[in-house]
């Protein structure tokens, strides 16, 4: 049994919607086993919009939320233990050096952010993206704590990953 809760650090683009839906849901649905965290290769800056409604709207608390560089956690910051890609193109980015050894696995999520006509198909895309990482991370945080040293843990992302990627 850890005796601390497994650091997590979901990674994305630009950081306003997927790996912050991420960090928002594992903080909700893992807490005390996960800390989570999240930031961008490119960040924009702001949570996007629709992400914000979303995540209020299913009762998560998003004051702490915020898009943030990458850079913030390759020194000074909580050593990470995994690190989450959920984007394609973060995934295929030169990642920083991190502290430590993190397992690093992708959990591709298409991006809720593309163009769309109105607001409604707007708000299906997100809750969409918002739906398979919830699932994503329900599994991730159902393991027991026999699974969740670092030999095992590697299997259990991947495979978790896989199931996100063909969830559609």
């Amino acid at each position: 049994m850890r005796d601390k809760p497994l650091n997590v650090l979901f990674l994305c683009t630009g950081n306003s919607a997927r790996s912050i839906m991420a960090e928002a849901l594992l903080q909700y649905w893992g807490s005390g086993r996960f800390k989570a965290f999240s930031a961008g290769s490119h960040p924009r800056g702001k949570v996007h919009p629709m992400a914000q409604t979303i995540l209020r709207e299913y009762g998560h608390d998003i004051s702490h939320l915020r898009s943030k560089s990458w850079d913030e956690f390759t020194a000074g910051a909580p050593e990470m233990d995994i690190i989450i890609t959920v984007c394609d193109n973060a995934a295929g980015e030169t990642c920083p050096v991190w502290p430590g050894r993190p397992i690093m696995v992708h959990w591709g999520v298409e991006d809720p952010d593309k163009t769309y006509r109105d607001e409604n198909e707007a708000r299906n895309s997100f809750l969409k993206a918002y739906c398979k990482l919830e699932h994503s991370i329900r599994i991730l945080t159902a393991l027991p704590p026999e699974k969740l040293d670092m030999e095992n843990l590697q299997a259990q992302l991947v495979k978790i990953g896989v199931e996100t990627e063909s969830a559609d």
